[in-house]
């Protein structure tokens, strides 16, 4: 078996791989999204929970504040029924008057505080409700995540002790460019050649569709390392492509 076979074999084992990885870590993606959501209803329902139990002690403090005014108010009162005066009377008129004012000044502030509460409060429980649903799916998808986990366990370590087996059949600076490969062109790393005309000894490159020089085609008859002067991908050749093109008197 030449090196480019050996090199395929690896090749489809990371495929292998990276479909059953894949497929977890869309679970993963799933679940992730949903705790991110989750967090961002948490941290809103926390913004509107502290403006509530600010607006709350705001309000608080000008039911003091009226309570104060109400006091002041019936003590004048009692005054003017006391007043020996005219002027006296008007004075502490005056002064009931400017009470009621701030009064009625804060009890309309008051009355915007608890309409403000009203509507957040209100707010709170639509988050309240969401995060509840999102929990729901939280859930779910942190039980897919779990049994993608145990479908693909067994799998996965199987095919990564079989990867470690072929790996030693591979020639390290074979490996070397192949795992640049990989990263630069993931599945891409490899790919076949196509026979794009066989009569006039035509040849295309599986991945980027580009022309193949006949020169490559023979390279890899003869079993070398052999990449796409396109793409840059490494080449290989399916056993019914490389019957096709062996010459006859080779067979």
């Amino acid at each position: 078996m030449d090196v480019t076979a050996k090199l395929l074999k690896v090749y489809q084992v990371d495929r292998q791989l990276a479909g059953l990885e894949g497929r977890l870590r869309k679970a993963e993606r799933f679940l992730g999204e949903q705790s991110r959501q989750l967090e961002a209803l948490a941290t809103q329902m926390q913004a509107i929970a502290g403006q509530i139990r600010q607006l709350k002690a705001t309000s608080g403090n000008l039911e003091n504040e009226i309570r104060e005014f109400d006091e002041h108010i019936e003590h004048h009162r009692t005054l003017m029924g006391n007043a020996q005066t005219n002027k006296e009377y008007k004075a502490l008129l005056v002064e009931v008057n400017t009470f009621k004012a701030e009064r009625d000044k804060r009890e309309e502030e008051a009355l915007g505080l608890l309409s403000k509460i009203d509507e957040l409060t209100a707010q709170s429980e639509e988050l309240a409700a969401a995060h509840a649903e999102r929990e729901k799916m939280r859930k779910v998808a942190e039980g897919e995540r779990t049994e993608r986990q145990g479908e693909i366990k067994d799998r996965v370590e199987e095919l990564h002790a079989k990867r470690e087996l072929l790996l030693k059949e591979v020639p390290a600076e074979v490996l070397l460019v192949y795992d640049e490969l990989v990263v630069q062109l993931d599945e891409d790393a490899m790919a076949e050649l196509e026979i794009a005309d066989r009569r006039r000894h035509e040849y295309t490159c599986g991945s980027c569709m580009m022309g193949i020089p006949m020169e490559a085609a023979i390279s890899l008859l003869s079993g070398k390392i052999t990449r796409c002067p396109s793409c840059g991908c490494i080449l290989y050749l399916t056993a019914e492509t490389a019957d096709v093109i062996t010459p006859a008197e080779k067979r």
